[in-house]
């Protein structure tokens, strides 16, 4: 099996079917960093990180990787949806907060990787899980989304 189909696979198991077809594409074009030993670290695809590859086996999402996952899988899988109201701020980098989310992937857990998106399903930001999505729709404080990357920001991997 090849690096890209072990890739795919993980990406469906992570994301859900049809992840890894939308992530790496068997006729796509790709850059990798490797480690030292040659276990690929980050992919990327025109010039954009598309993910980090982390020794725990899980992706981490870039903005470009996110956004092949928003247009690929069908709402809410994958995704935390926050209002309006937390546009200008999850663009900015900065963290999505419990009061905001409208809707969530009930299947995210603490941890996951997710996209974080408006309620038109315009792509703020990608981060990390804090919460369960259960939590996220029933608290009314505390960071739901650790934004590792947002719409107007550089890649701060």
């Amino acid at each position: 099996m090849d690096d890209f189909a072990r890739l795919r696979t993980v990406a469906d198991y992570q994301f859900g079917a049809g992840a890894g077809a939308a992530l790496f594409p068997p006729d796509g074009s790709f850059s990798v960093r490797r480690s030292r030993t040659g276990r690929p670290q980050q992919i990327f695809a025109d010039g954009e990180r598309l993910v980090s590859y982390g020794t725990d086996g899980r992706f981490t999402l870039g903005l470009a990787g996110g956004e092949r996952l928003r247009t690929a899988l069908a709402a809410p899988l994958a995704r935390v949806v926050v209002g309006t109201e937390s546009d200008p701020f999850v663009k900015e980098g900065k963290n999505a907060f419990a009061k905001f989310v409208r809707d969530v992937d009930p299947a995210i857990r603490p941890g996951d990787a997710v996209c974080i998106v408006g309620p038109d399903d315009d792509l703020y930001g990608v981060g990390r899980a804090a919460l369960s999505a259960d939590a996220m729709t029933d608290f009314e404080t505390g960071v739901a989304v650790k934004t590792r990357e947002g719409a107007d920001t550089a890649d701060r991997s």
